[in-house]
């Protein structure tokens, strides 16, 4: 069973975020993917299965199976493209918890189609001021997430939460954005998942399905771009389209090796 780690939304190695990706050859348990992803200890393990309409595709964290991850979709894409899994002139289908995500070739990056996520903006709970030591122009929430808006990007990059206190925030996360200073990108994020076993997502292509939207209405404009200031940092495009969010990355393999 092949087992390879790729760098997403990065085109450079040992930025981004990786992902590890299994190419299964039978089903295996829950249990076992469960294991593995906690024995990868990266954010997102993706687990691929080959079937009639494309490839069922599913997501581990060291901790849980989330229903919606976009770093690991794009590196799994990448990974079936590069290796001739898949001919790069083909759109991938993948079956996830989330529905159908088609991923396609766009020149050097890759473009998913994923559901939009948009917030609605509610009152901050109180937990928030408790875990961060900050001030916040607006909060959202969507199925997965809160978001908080803060007043400048230096806020967000400057943000050191209380990840203790955010494990019971009871959501999948904390989104934390504000818009970006220079020319280079629309906006600036960060994410926090304590809950899920992870303070810190490197780079989060789910919650752009909810940061597009957010901003998209705020700026006048569809089409973004958006830095995901962590310590690795990770640039993704986004596309508003209704219920859809097209997100655009690039990825890097870093290695390849094979389960015994």
């Amino acid at each position: 069973m092949k087992i390879y780690q790729a760098d997403a939304f990065t085109d450079q190695p040992f930025k981004g975020n990786p992902a590890a990706v299994v190419i299964m050859e039978s089903p295996m348990s829950d249990e076992w993917m469960q294991a593995l992803a906690e024995e990868n200890n990266l954010s997102e393990t993706a687990f691929l299965k080959l079937t009639k309409e494309g490839y069922a595709l599913r997501w581990f964290t060291p901790a849980a199976e989330v229903k919606l991850c976009g770093h690991a979709t794009l590196a799994s894409a990448h990974i079936l493209w590069e290796n001739g899994y898949v001919s790069p002139d083909q759109a991938i289908h993948f079956e996830t918890l989330s529905g159908t995500l088609i991923t396609r070739k766009s020149g050097a990056w890759i473009e998913m189609d994923f559901p939009s996520e948009a917030a609605e903006v509610v009152p901050a709970p109180p937990l928030l001021s408790e875990a961060l030591n900050t001030e916040w122009v607006a909060c959202g929430k969507n199925r997965m997430d809160y978001l908080l808006e803060l007043p400048d990007e230096a806020s967000v990059r400057s943000l050191q939460p209380d990840f203790r206190t955010l494990k019971d925030l009871g959501t999948r996360g904390l989104i934390v954005t504000a818009k970006a200073e220079g020319k280079a990108y629309d906006f600036v994020s960060r994410y926090f998942a304590p809950s899920f076993g992870i303070d810190e997502d490197p780079v989060t292509g789910s919650t752009h399905c909810c940061l597009s939207p957010w901003w998209a209405q705020k700026l006048g404009k569809h089409a973004l771009t958006g830095y995901q200031a962590s310590k690795r940092g990770g640039t993704v495009r986004t596309h508003w389209k209704g219920d859809r969010v097209l997100l655009q990355g690039q990825a890097v393999t870093i290695f390849e090796g094979e389960l015994r």
